[in-house]
């Protein structure tokens, strides 16, 4: 009896527990999965910590006192900290390793100027540093540890970065390397890293560009980590570069080592209805003997469609708008490493495949076409081709002017210039002082933010000439061009007849990016007056002309035909 007791126990006690345990099963596979989901959550990707690490390099290079004084080397404390970063498996001990750098850089004593910006006329587009409380990749403390260095930035002299009062930053300091050590996956991600931040920190126009700038760094990353091959790296080079959306930023060398090939083809097309037409040569002769005419239609380069080519292309050329891209596209397109160039082609209707060469450009000795910097057009319009009065002192430019102020309307081509006489210029055509620009120029002491100017004015006060004022511009008009565009703009009397122009305005910041090659970028941020930017849109245009196939077969400057049609009518 007893032993059949407790057997009777065993037994309730086991179905008891039973019971319990299928009652708790789903709230143990629940804290199973709450675990696994933290943990998870907490790991991060190689490409996280590697932009985790690319932004707080660049932000300690520009933010702590004793980086930006210039007191560590740089690129090799990167190198240094890359193979831990790799090691860490979450945020928390990649924090962590950011924690234990930041403290072996020095102590950071309180700023008392850092709050004196409250009347600061401030440009805050470019601005985020709400990065820096991320808590996907960072833990608290090391947030509090990075939002007291942005609040006790540096200030004064800095030893990566410097500028002229009241203009672009010129980067300063940065050690060069060899075209051999492009294999180096740590020098690779240097490269891009560095890039980025200069950017990031004095680009004025980083929030136009078509991907976000952090997403481009995601973006690059894997390009940069894992190149296929030597081509292939410097494909990613080009790509960064374009990335930014800048007509002032392209890939360019030293030493004359050719990023496309050291071979170009003689002809220059432009996409004119859609179409990649040729509108002029490098050397005429050279484009005879290789049966090329202007107004010629190319369909297809070496069996490849253009339109193909162009998109497969298109990431990789500079500009700040698709016009301009369009206009660059030549150079992308028909340069190569080697000689041969098969070209099918359209030539009044028909189509046909034209075997043809590629030179080395000294081979073409080609020369800017020159033209007289002023003439009177039939019904006694003025033509000044503006690009030529550059080389003129201002006397001469008043004896120009003078000997056109009976004219009934004056013609400014500004097409192909780098025109400097623009202010000078602006005195003859308003009755009164203007401003015709904006500008803001970035605050060293605090990166990223950038600082309005005072706007200047510009003009008489009294018209000297009192005809029409027509102003023709395309896409060979860009920065000075622009500027100078944008100040005769200011005119009483003044009508913009043309196409896009290039959108690169401001002055520019050049630095090294790799081995000989170097860059640049927009440097100043430049606007009408009514805060409209010039950047990407290009200047404002009053008559927009619609270039033709026909017309560049025929030889006609549509583009003048239309501003004399103007005029006229």
């Amino acid at each position: 009896t007893i032993r059949m007791a407790w057997a009777f126990r065993r037994q309730t006690i086991a179905r008891a527990v039973g019971n319990n345990m299928k009652r708790l099963i789903p709230y143990l596979f629940l804290l199973v999965f709450c675990a696994k989901s933290a943990l998870a959550q907490n790991n991060l990707t190689d490409q996280e910590k590697l932009f985790a690490t690319a932004k707080i390099w660049g932000f300690l290079k520009y933010y702590h006192s004793n980086v930006a004084d210039g007191k560590y080397n740089w690129d090799y404390q990167l190198i240094e900290i890359l193979p831990k970063v790799k090691e860490a498996k979450n945020k928390d001990e990649l924090s962590a390793i950011y924690m234990s750098w930041i403290e072996s850089l020095g102590e950071i004593k309180p700023c008392k100027t850092c709050d004196d910006v409250e009347n600061t006329a401030y440009f805050l587009k470019n601005f985020d540093l709400k990065w820096l409380n991320n808590t996907h990749l960072f833990h608290s403390e090391l947030s509090k540890k990075l939002n007291f260095i942005r609040d006790n930035r540096h200030q004064g002299k800095k030893y990566y970065v410097s500028s002229i009062k009241y203009s672009n930053a010129i980067i300063t300091n940065e050690l060069e390397y060899s075209w051999s050590q492009w294999n180096d996956e740590s020098i690779r991600l240097l490269i891009l890293f560095k890039y980025w931040n200069i950017v990031e920190y004095f680009f004025p126009y980083k929030y136009q560009t078509d991907t976000p700038w952090n997403n481009v760094l995601m973006d690059m990353i894997p390009k940069f980590l894992n190149p296929k091959s030597e081509t292939d790296f410097k494909w990613s080079l080009m790509e960064l570069v374009a990335s930014v959306d800048d007509s002032h930023a392209f890939i360019y060398n030293k030493k004359d080592e050719c990023l496309l090939g050291c071979y170009s083809s003689p002809a220059i097309f432009n996409f004119i209805e859609g179409k990649a037409v040729i509108t002029q040569f490098y050397n005429d002769s050279i484009a005879q003997l290789n049966d090329l005419r202007i107004g010629d239609v190319i369909s297809k380069i070496d069996g490849k469609n253009v339109d193909s080519l162009f998109k497969e292309k298109r990431k990789y050329i500079n500009g700040s708008n698709l016009p301009f891209k369009k206009y660059n596209a030549y150079y992308y397109l028909l340069s190569g490493s080697n000689k041969p160039l098969y070209l099918e082609i359209n030539r009044n209707g028909t189509s046909k495949n034209i075997p043809t060469q590629r030179y080395q450009f000294e081979e073409f000795n080609y020369r800017v076409p020159q033209k007289d910097p002023y003439k009177i057009l039939d019904g006694n319009i003025g033509y000044v081709y503006v690009r030529e009065l550059k080389e003129l002192r201002v006397k001469e430019v008043e004896e120009i002017m003078n000997s056109l102020n009976s004219t009934k309307a004056i013609i400014f081509d500004l097409r192909n210039s780098s025109p400097l006489m623009n202010k000078y210029l602006l005195r003859f055509i308003t009755s009164k002082k203007r401003a015709f620009y904006r500008a803001m120029y970035p605050d060293l002491d605090f990166p990223g933010k950038f600082i309005w100017a005072d706007m200047a004015m510009f003009g008489s006060n009294t018209l000297e000439y009192q005809g029409k004022v027509v102003l023709l511009v395309d896409e060979s008009v860009q920065s000075q061009g622009e500027f100078a565009t944008m100040c005769l703009q200011a005119g009483d009397n003044v009508t913009t007849i043309g196409v896009q122009t290039s959108g690169a305005d401001g002055n520019v910041t050049r630095f090294d990016l790799f081995a000989g090659f170097q860059t640049k970028i927009s440097g100043v941020g430049i606007f009408y007056p009514d805060g409209t930017e010039s950047q990407r849109k290009g200047v404002k245009i009053d008559i927009e002309v619609k270039r033709t196939i026909k017309g560049i077969t025929d030889g006609k400057d549509e583009i003048l035909e239309k501003a004399i049609e103007f005029v006229t009518k």
